[in-house]
């Protein structure tokens, strides 16, 4: 009863954050013509509520793809649509076609708001819980102080309460994912990530180590009996919920490939903004998109994704265990994110959530690495206003993490588990690695915030507009490179034992 006590407590404290956050300005306010992703998601509303289904993916004369069209699968409309539904019935004027174009009101900003918050409450939260509860090792204290570090992930809240998305209903629905697969109920955790892929298409980050692990499972109970039978329910189920969430643009091919078309843009370029992934940091020293056509660079680009990601996935594929299946979740996402066409900055939040289902684990990298992927979208922050959210978000963040889950503290060689890099280092003196990796924390720390102090009171040389978001996004880059081979490393050594884990908690 105590534990319900606590979690209770956590979750109002992740909600209080939330609103808090929510309070403060949004991703293109007060900026005409095209406004900024509050608009994108109001605009869905009005073409989902006023336009046939048939045209919602379509250009046409009510429809101009050209300002925030539909660019995501069906689930999303959906879900644009419900929250229409009801805002017709609070103010018809919110949902207007044409006329609300750029609708701005502190009613209807109270209203946008309260549907994301909504939508936490119904999927990522009670997932969050759940997880935490029932999938972690250590102490009913242990398990709260790891919800409360899991909630108060500063990234994911700035990003949908200030900026303004609902990234928590696809990364929710993948983490009902995890957590299914996680307690055994292989079929209802396919169906959970079925839909998170059928809400953003982003999640194929995640869809790899998902079908890698229930395929090695499959492969271990018997190809030809109980595993033929698991992997006929599994893949049953996953058409099922595909069919369904495509029912109504099945009817006519057209339609179907059009949503496909949509969802799965390729004329933008290897990458826009200052993102902190590889192409975006090599671009500073060889010009990519210059001496590359277009094709090329998707090709490269899909070569390198997949020599990332299949070392991870084969690794879970003969390894099928739930560690490994976290470790390759954050690797594959991390793969995709580091060498993937078109990636925004706002991908990291998919990296963000595997990584968070290791707090409890390796708490020290997570922290880190959490504390980087929110300074990795300083840009984006700064551009719509959200400066101090920021600076107060991550910094409740880094210090009740690190103070709750004692991550300076359990941070030995055996409990970061960097055995294989001794192994691999065997040619170098004998290093203190624990003690390293507790500097570049401490250093990485300070950069971060001598940068964010920049970025926020110089100006740029004129010859160097862009100088700022290029520290930033490199310096995140490197950070997000140094995770990617750790967890890899990591993923390729032993497991944790059971002792080993007790002990550390």
């Amino acid at each position: 009863m105590q534990t319900w006590s606590l979690v209770s407590i956590c979750v109002l404290l992740g909600v209080v954050v939330r609103w808090g956050v929510s309070l403060n300005s949004y991703s293109g306010a007060g900026k005409p013509p095209m406004f900024g992703d509050y608009e994108a998601q109001r605009h869905w509303q009005e073409v989902t509520s006023n336009l046939p289904l048939q045209e919602w993916y379509f250009n046409t004369t009510d429809n101009d793809l050209n300002y925030w069209g539909l660019d995501y699968p069906p689930l999303t409309a959906y879900h644009s649509w419900i929250c229409a539904y009801v805002a017709k019935i609070i103010n018809p004027d919110w949902v207007e076609l044409h006329k609300s174009r750029g609708y701005e009101s502190l009613t209807h900003k109270l209203f946008m708001r309260t549907t994301v918050l909504v939508a936490d409450l119904l999927i990522y939260i009670p997932a969050v819980v759940f997880y935490c509860l029932y999938l972690t090792d250590g102490s009913s204290k242990k398990k709260v102080s790891t919800l409360l570090c899991f909630l108060l992930y500063p990234g994911l809240i700035l990003i949908d309460y200030g900026h303004f998305q609902y990234n928590g209903v696809s990364l929710g629905f993948a983490l009902w994912g995890v957590l299914a697969l996680g307690l055994g109920w292989d079929v209802s955790g396919s169906m959970a990530f079925s839909l998170a892929l059928n809400y953003k298409q982003m999640e194929l980050y995640h869809a790899l180590p998902f079908f890698c692990y229930l395929l090695g499972k499959c492969i271990k109970a018997g190809p030809m009996g109980r595993g033929l039978f698991l992997l006929v329910r599994i893949a049953a189920t996953v058409l099922a919920t595909f069919a369904l969430c495509w029912l109504p643009f099945l009817s006519d091919p057209s339609q179907a490939l059009q949503v496909v078309r949509r969802i799965f843009p390729v004329a933008r370029g290897l990458f826009e903004d200052k993102v902190a992934n590889t192409w975006c940091s090599l671009n500073t020293l060889i010009k990519i998109r210059s001496i590359m056509s277009g094709d090329s660079q998707l090709y490269l680009s899909l070569a390198c994704t997949l020599l990332a990601v299949l070392p991870s996935c084969f690794r879970l594929l003969t390894k099928p265990t739930f560690w490994h299946f976290k470790l390759a979740l954050v690797n594959s996402s991390l793969a995709f994110f580091l060498f993937s066409y078109q990636v925004h900055e706002k991908s990291i939040l998919l990296a963000a959530l595997p990584v968070c289902l290791l707090l409890n684990d390796l708490p020290l990298i997570a922290i880190w690495f959490l504390q980087a992927s929110t300074f990795s979208m300083l840009p984006l922050f700064l551009k719509d206003g959200l400066l101090v959210p920021y600076v107060v978000t991550s910094l409740a963040f880094l210090f009740f993490s690190l103070y709750l889950l004692s991550a300076l503290d359990h941070c030995s060689e055996d409990e970061l588990r960097m055995g294989a890099y001794n192994k691999l280092l065997v040619f170098l003196p004998k290093l203190d690695l624990a003690c390293i990796v507790r500097w570049k924390f401490y250093v990485s720390v300070a950069v971060m915030a001598v940068l964010s102090i920049v970025s926020v009171a110089l100006v740029p040389p004129p010859h160097l507009p862009d100088l700022f978001p290029v520290l930033v996004s490199t310096t995140a880059f490197l950070h997000f490179f140094g995770t990617f081979v750790y967890f890899n490393v990591v993923q390729f050594s032993e497991p944790p034992s059971r002792k080993s884990q007790k002990k550390s908690n």
